[in-house]
């Protein structure tokens, strides 16, 4: 994995990575791809590196035999109200578990972080919530549903009038920049950067958590 994603999770970790809906108004872009179609304003959702699931041991020791329980986050789900000034976006997802001692019933609660990221790498906000897991006597998996929100200003994810013009101007063959994709101009790059948000879910992992998940 690389290096910036690594980064990212520990950050999101240290502190208290799916499409989005697509409409009029932005640019879809892909790297090497240049524009593919039209986005909406609002943020993709996913899951960072190496925070999409959980391990428990009960004792010190980091093997199969002492685990206690094993969770992970899957089908995440997207949801955005694009309409006025301060767009909401809704992540939705599933938490599958598996106890490994089944006697007798219980109750397991995980925490897990909702944070918004700008250009790739700035976390702008963040909040930690949690996921209770409920198994019956001798249930051995268990499953929950849990939801994070968040607000992004529909401004700072929109690109200006100007930039939207650089990118999608049409070019005539002979022209001296017709074979110059306008998205690897520095400047392009940036204010495409600069507008385009993330609303990131994971669990909140303490350090030897995410070193475990990292070097397993």
């Amino acid at each position: 994995m690389t290096a910036r994603f690594r980064l990212l999770a520990l950050a999101l970790c240290a502190t208290a990575a799916l499409a989005g809906c697509k409409s009029k108004g932005d640019i879809v872009v892909q790297e090497g791809v240049g524009i593919t179609a039209l986005r909406t304003a609002c943020p993709a959702v996913g899951v960072p590196d190496y925070t999409g699931d959980v391990t428990l041991f009960n004792s010190d020791q980091r093997t199969t035999s002492a685990m206690n329980l094993t969770a992970a986050i899957t089908n995440v789900r997207a949801a955005c109200d694009d309409k006025g000034a301060e767009l909401y976006s809704v992540a939705t997802f599933d938490v599958v578990a598996r106890r490994y001692g089944t006697q007798g019933p219980a109750q397991v609660t995980l925490p897990y972080f909702s944070t918004v990221v700008r250009g790739g790498s700035t976390i702008v906000s963040k909040r930690v919530g949690t996921v209770t897991l409920t198994f019956a006597p001798g249930q051995e998996r268990a499953q929950a549903t849990a939801q994070a929100g968040a607000y992004i200003n529909r401004a700072e994810a929109t690109l200006s009038e100007d930039m939207r013009r650089r990118i999608t101007r049409k070019r005539k063959s002979g022209e001296a920049d017709a074979a110059v994709d306008p998205l690897t101009q520095p400047d392009v790059k940036a204010a495409v950067a600069k507008a385009s948000f993330e609303l990131l879910v994971g669990f909140q992992l303490t350090k030897d958590q995410l070193a475990y998940n990292v070097t397993r």
